[in-house]
């Protein structure tokens, strides 16, 4: 399938265009980067604690911002997750670069405690059911023992409230729930729930209107670890391309290649300080996702270049490459076409779980398209003159030196 039939577009002709648009979004990113002094990485980089919360009604982001003020918790940020009608917010502490793993656990209990005292403190004596696990339901039903079961012994009893407490907890945790339970009665469909179980629990225990579904603990240490480790995976990637295809076309194709793709990463991560979007784990992975994407892309042009210098020797080099780039023209829009449109469909209704790594992805696959042609291309033809020169340099030298 042919888009264009036999194009002739002087893509060599237009490289200081390219070559300039490169350098005002290059430009523009790491001006970005430097007025914001870093890069925004996310909770797995920097170390802290990142609370996702659920709520029964609409979350009151101003009033959880007050109270956790009064916790003195330093750098909180709050962010709606999921779609409007989840009611789920990410809570993020920031914990710095210094402080112990016993802080960091610190500062979930501070959390918990602002929300507490937000949505209301725990009546006296009674525990918070939407907040608790399966062993704390397990032992306050063996106490109450509402199922007359203590009298075949303290095992069996023990057995019968913890298989009914994780039970219960199941059902508080799946679908539709999902975490948060409102009404004691909601209960009534799980098996040996009886009216007394269902007493019992609106007598030991209460529920609040919100629930906290997942937490995230990492030390300043492990997310200096990851940035490091992140940064020698990319490079050790791009190094490892680099030998491939030095020894798979010549080295000047390698260079030119691994440039072009270093040139995507960077512009990739500009565009996410300009957007003010955090580098999280899952971005690295679509980064690295992004090098091989690019990369193939720019070999597929680089291979069409070598063929034709062995068909026509005495060519024109410049006048191969346009030749080169025209023949490929339709395949790469096709390929990167089908290829953004999967990862657009990601971006726009995957939600926000693959949200940063879709829209990397959406920003990689058309700058290493862009790149493959704009780039590699022009750093090609200027190497290959620049070898071609010194060659001839060399070559002159040598016959003056028999003379």
């Amino acid at each position: 399938m042919e888009f264009f039939h036999e194009p002739r577009i002087d893509w060599m002709g237009k490289k200081w265009y390219f070559i300039g648009l490169s350098l005002v979004i290059l430009a523009a990113g790491l001006i970005s980067v430097v007025s914001k002094r870093g890069l925004a990485y996310g909770i797995d980089f920097r170390g802290g604690t990142l609370v996702d919360v659920k709520f029964a009604k609409a979350p009151q982001v101003d009033a959880i911002r007050g109270q956790l003020r009064k916790e003195n918790l330093g750098e909180v940020t709050i962010q709606r997750f999921g779609a409007v009608t989840d009611n789920e917010v990410i809570i993020g502490l920031d914990m710095g670069e210094t402080v112990s793993s016993e802080a960091l656990d610190e500062g979930k209990r501070s959390i918990v405690r602002a929300l507490s005292a937000l949505y209301g403190a725990a009546p006296e004596g009674k525990a918070d059911f939407n907040n608790i696990g399966a062993q704390t339901v397990a032992e306050r039903l063996v106490v109450a023992d509402p199922l007359r079961v203590a009298s075949k012994g303290s095992e069996e009893a023990t057995r019968t409230y913890r298989e009914l407490a994780e039970a219960m907890m199941g059902f508080r945790n799946a679908s539709p729930h999902s975490g948060l339970i409102s009404d004691f009665q909601d209960l009534k469909s799980v098996a040996e729930v009886t009216p007394a179980v269902l007493e019992t629990l609106s007598r030991e225990f209460y529920l609040s209107g919100y629930a906290v579904r997942n937490t995230e603990i990492v030390g300043p240490k492990v997310g200096a670890d990851l940035r490091r480790q992140a940064v020698y995976v990319t490079l050790a990637g791009l190094g490892a391309m680099l030998v491939y295809i030095w020894f798979r076309f010549e080295l000047v194709y390698g260079v030119a290649a691994v440039v072009a793709t270093l040139h995507d990463v960077i512009i990739t991560l500009g565009i996410f300080s300009l957007l003010n979007k955090e580098i999280s784990l899952t971005v690295i992975a679509a980064l690295l996702t992004l090098v091989g994407y690019s990369m193939n892309d720019t070999i597929v042009v680089f291979d069409r270049i070598r063929e034709n210098v062995r068909t026509n020797k005495r060519g024109n080099y410049l006048e191969l490459v346009n030749l080169s780039i025209n023949q490929t023209l339709s395949r790469t829009i096709l390929t990167s076409g089908l290829t953004f449109l999967a990862v657009l469909s990601l971006f726009l209704f995957g939600g926000e779980v693959i949200h940063s790594f879709s829209l990397t992805l959406v920003a990689g696959v058309i700058v290493g398209t862009y790149s493959s042609i704009a780039i590699a291309s022009p750093i090609v033809v200027y190497l290959h003159r620049s070898v071609g020169k010194g060659q001839r340099v060399a070559s002159r030298e040598a016959v003056g030196a028999r003379r």
